[in-house]
């Protein structure tokens, strides 16, 4: 098939192969012996480099703007925290979540903001994303929706104690 060094050939499942290029369009008869369903078109155009990634702005204003990485979350870090712990101690103790709260809740609120905000920030003021550190199991979405249900949980939890007057459990 040297006719297919000088432009584009199609084999076709018949008995004869169509040599077009360079506006020129001839048949040859290919025996069956050599016939085979292979589409000559040349060598492959080279591959495009993929797109680069956006670097990640790690100024203060970008990581903690409303639309930034930080501040879901954080928040939804700490309600996951906050949710398993009010429900542990309500259950362990019988306390509602503002009796935990009075009882030297605060300090131990304030501890756990301090630690886990500096803890989630440090990462994301180096430029390292949850994205790139996202698993199968463990994905950056999953994270996203379970901080949601658990603001939202203790968000109830507290409505819920307060109408009732007493502990949920």
């Amino acid at each position: 098939m040297a006719a297919s060094c000088y432009g584009m050939a199609a084999v076709s499942c018949g008995s004869s192969v169509t040599v077009r290029g360079f506006g020129v369009s001839n048949q040859f008869f290919v025996p069956s012996s050599l016939k085979r369903n292979v589409n000559f078109r040349g060598p492959a155009p080279p591959k495009p480099n993929p797109p680069p990634k956006p670097k990640v702005k790690t100024g203060f204003s970008d990581v903690l703007a409303f639309s930034g990485p930080a501040p879901e979350r954080i928040n939804g870090r700490l309600a996951m925290i906050g949710f398993v712990t009010a429900m542990g101690v309500e259950l362990a103790n019988g306390q509602d979540i503002f009796s935990q709260v009075q009882n030297g809740g605060v300090a131990w609120f304030l501890g756990t903001t301090v630690l886990l905000s500096l803890a989630s920030l440090i990462p994301m003021f180096k430029g390292v994303t949850v994205e790139s550190k996202s698993g199968d199991l463990m994905t950056s979405d999953a994270e996203l929706w379970n901080g949601r249900f658990a603001m939202l949980g203790l968000v109830a939890l507290a409505f819920t104690e307060y109408l009732k007057g007493s502990a949920l459990v």
